[in-house]
């Protein structure tokens, strides 16, 4: 008989930190170790490490404490491909090499450490921790690095010396100062190009040096314990790394990329149908419409769960959304998780079991904002079945795209219980479950569809599900607008590259010309065009004064113009993880440049700096070295690694295009739907002489999803070589698709051309050189867009009007704008055009 003797809970507690603190304060040790094809296992004395190598350049490291069964992976794409790794050992050391990234496992005392080209990037302090209340990881931060990360934070872009909580939560009405916000991911972005992201998305800690200064320390409830690193020598192949690791963003459809009208909300079929009527009466570019709750129910509170159609309102949706397609414009649709007691589904999800529970398992009922609720356990199959029969009835109704709100989800208690853990378990990865659940649905049911997704949370990784972020809440002020490039900036960063904001801002009745024109000047260079707002102040550019609406029109067309250049970054992003709102330091490798969060790069051309202030004249800004920047308005060259002051007027903002770039164009339509490529401008911005640069066009049929895998779609090169004369070359992999031009006529425009040049020839083949003054008055966007028609109705010096045909090449020099038009024909046979100065 064995006498057993009772403990007070106190002295089982102090036992319990007793002994897990010899993980934290004593020593691991290295019992055993076996090789593996990717990596090795590692058996320690508390548990397992298995240090596995992913292409490109990156690892997991796992660890399973004693007696534990881990967490599936949420952040690895299954997409990721593990990598041969070489594993070298001897009596000191353990080697694992993936590329130029190292691991070295040093046996006593017991330490991992990473080196990418020899140079040591991050070392564990002491690894994997345990205590009564919280599990983590702790590292050694080298004292001068600077760290991004943590998801969706208004902290600044240096974020060493927070402490971040790891819980997605509302951020309504934020501006200059926000902690945590939607995305709260539990990612770090170094100083030192690497990548560290824990798999783990329970609620919890993420301390960037603020308790300990060289200490960085996760920290979780629960989850799993394994963590990613990634590394690279430059920026675009870190994004490249981590993307390749946790998944690539597919190709939105073209359509995405065009003016979407959103607020909260439209509330009948009639009112949908005025608001597209009056974008095309006013000559304003319309792609998408975005129906807020009152698409299912009349009143704000009351009605979430019905998912369906309120017929009072929308008595004939099928034909409304005919209407919207025929007019070039596509629907989007607001869903929520909660079904609320009141709604017609409530009976429904609760018979079938698809909520989360109480401990007896009984549905966790509750109130928040929006009424009495449930919640959908969307980490149930049938659940994530039951959900995706309502999003497909509506796709094949000819809905075009979804809005998943609320997915942090907003409220979440801790003691709601879901089919694989705790509500606190689970927290940070409910909205990327929700949006596999669509993104699935597609792949399942509709997949030669591109998916569009709008999701307010996500986890790391989510980008592989075609998410479209936006920045939430935001508040419609001054202060709203200027946070929104550091926040798109980091995470772009951390895979989530097509962050947008409500433009105009979307909380408040605060209405401001000014502030709404900057706020849509802005959104011209971020991801998706998309206005949205409570109904106090219009969202919509149609709703305001004449002056206000004639310069957003002039915008949102040069939106419109830019789309063969927005569309190639989308390209360059599903192959490359490269984000589209870009840092400088992706020109300029300088540490400093981290703490630039007032400008940024939209694409490889164009540095663009947000008006964020009221009543300015001036704004200064840096321009990065590694290349000379024109002015977009005036073509005055600045010299990089130096800062600049442009002068501003309500019509422009601060635009930069790099030396040595290509800028295509194309003439603006109402809709995406009638975009081609059949007519092209090339903006050429001549870099030094003696230097060689290239540029890119990728063009499809705009919805086919994976195109570019499956070879529907056409990549266009462009070259120019810079000496004593000029050498611009275009030519195509002549990849075939659904609409594809038989011949381009293609409008250079090579800037910077002081003198007449002395000869021009195309292919070989000498062409006359005519000379136009041009008119031109006002420097504004409607000046530049005039450009793309510039052979459409030009005059020659002798007052004769020109004859616009591609197939007989014509050249005009513009001595007073210093540019040199060139008219030519391309079908995809390689072309060589020769300017001798």
């Amino acid at each position: 008989m064995i006498n057993r003797v009772k403990l007070p809970v106190r002295a089982f507690l102090f036992l319990a930190f007793i002994i897990s603190s010899v993980v934290l304060f004593g020593q691991r040790t290295l019992v055993s170790t076996k090789t593996t094809p990717n990596g090795i296992e590692l058996k320690v004395s508390d548990g397992t490490i298995m240090i596995s190598a992913y292409k490109t350049e990156s690892f997991e490291v796992k660890f399973e404490p004693t007696g534990s069964v881990s967490f599936p992976s949420y952040a690895i794409s299954q997409e990721a491909v593990l990598s041969k790794a070489t594993v070298k050992e001897d009596p000191m050391q353990i080697s694992v090499q993936n590329g130029q990234l190292k691991a070295i496992i040093f046996k006593s005392p017991f330490t991992i450490s990473y080196f990418y080209d020899g140079k040591e990037i991050l070392t564990e302090e002491k690894g994997f921790f345990q205590t009564p209340d919280t599990n983590g990881f702790r590292f050694r931060l080298q004292s001068n690095e600077k760290l991004m990360g943590g998801g969706m934070r208004v902290l600044g872009m240096d974020r060493r010396g927070e402490r971040l909580q790891l819980y997605n939560r509302a951020s309504y009405g934020f501006e200059t100062h926000a902690d945590l916000m939607y995305y709260s991911l539990p990612v770090v972005v170094s100083s030192n190009k690497y990548i560290l992201a824990f798999d783990n998305g329970a609620s919890g800690f993420l301390d960037l040096g603020k308790q300990e200064k060289d200490i960085l320390q996760f920290e979780a409830v629960g989850g799993r314990w394994s963590y990613l690193i990634s590394a690279s020598s430059t920026w675009q192949g870190l994004t490249n790394s981590f993307t390749e690791l946790t998944g690539r963003q597919g190709m939105i459809p073209r359509w995405a990329l065009g003016n979407i009208a959103s607020r909260m909300g439209y509330h009948t079929q009639d009112e949908v149908k005025s608001v597209v009527d009056e974008y095309q009466k006013q000559d304003i570019p319309l792609d998408g419409i975005v129906l807020d709750l009152f698409w299912f129910g009349p009143d704000i509170k009351g009605h979430l769960g019905n998912l369906d159609w309120d017929y009072n309102a929308f008595p004939n949706p099928t034909q409304m959304l005919r209407y919207n397609k025929e007019k070039g414009v596509k629907t989007v649709l607001i869903t929520e998780p909660f079904i609320l007691v009141t709604s017609k589904k409530y009976n429904e999800v609760v018979e079938k079991k698809l909520v989360g529970t109480t401990l007896e398992g009984k549905p966790y009922i509750y109130d928040f904002y929006f009424g009495t609720t449930t919640l959908l356990d969307i980490f149930k199959p049938q659940t994530r079945d039951w959900f995706w029969d309502i999003y497909k009835k509506h796709t094949l109704s000819g809905v075009d795209g979804w809005w998943g709100d609320l997915g942090e989800p907003e409220v979440h208690p801790s003691g709601l219980q879901h089919i694989n853990g705790t509500a606190d378990d689970v927290h940070n990865i409910y909205g990327h479950v929700w949006a596999q659940t669509i993104f699935d649905g597609y792949k399942k049911d509709f997949p030669e569809k591109r998916p569009v997704i709008l999701m307010r949370s996500g986890f790391v990784g989510s980008q592989r599900y075609n998410m479209l972020p936006w920045t939430g809440d935001v508040n419609r002020t001054w202060g709203g607008l200027k946070p929104q490039v550091e926040i798109s900036l980091q995470m772009g960063m951390q895979g989530l590259a097509y962050m947008s904001s409500d433009l105009g801002g979307f909380a408040g009745d605060y209405k401001d010309s000014e502030l709404y024109t900057r706020w849509l000047q802005y959104g011209v260079f971020q991801p998706v065009y998309r206005t949205h707002a409570q109904e106090s102040v219009p969202a919509e550019p149609i709703y305001w004064d004449t002056a206000t609406r004639n310069i957003v029109r002039d915008y949102i067309k040069l939106r419109y113009a830019l789309t063969p250049y927005n569309y190639t970054a989308v390209w360059e992003n599903a192959t490359s993880g490269t984000p589209l709102m870009r840092p400088l330091f992706f020109v300029e490798d300088n540490d400093q440049l981290i703490d630039n969060k007032t400008e940024y790069l939209w694409g490889n051309a164009l540095l663009v700096s947000p008006v964020t202030s009221k009543g300015i004249s001036k704004q200064t800004l840096y321009l990065p070295k590694g290349a000379n920047w024109y002015n977009f308005w005036t073509d005055e060259i600045n010299q990089g690694g130096d800062s600049t002051t442009a002068s501003l007027s309500l019509k422009t903002i601060p635009i930069y295009v790099k030396a040595g770039s290509f800028i295509p164009m194309t003439p603006v339509r109402q809709t995406l739907d009638a975009y081609n490529t059949g007519r092209v401008t090339l903006h050429y911005y001549p870099g030094e002489e003696n230097t060689i640069t290239n540029g890119v066009i990728y063009d499809d049929d705009g919805l086919t999803q994976d195109s570019w895998k499956t070879k529907k779609s056409e990549i266009i090169r462009l070259k120019a070589n810079e000496g004593k004369t000029t050498l611009l070359s275009i030519s195509s992999d002549n990849g075939s698709f659904k609409g594809k031009p038989l011949s381009r006529e293609l409008t250079w425009i090579i800037h910077n051309i002081a003198n007449k040049p002395e000869k021009v020839f195309l292919n070989g083949l000498p062409i006359e050189v005519k000379t136009q003054i041009s008119n031109a008055g006002e420097i504004d966007v409607a000046t530049k867009l005039a450009e793309i028609e510039f052979f459409k109705n030009q005059n020659t010096i002798n007052g004769k009007k020109g004859k616009r045909n591609s197939s007989m090449p014509q050249a005009v020099w513009d001595p007073k704008e210093k540019k040199l038009y060139i008219l030519s024909s391309f079908n995809g046979k390689p072309q060589t055009i020769k300017i001798k100065k």
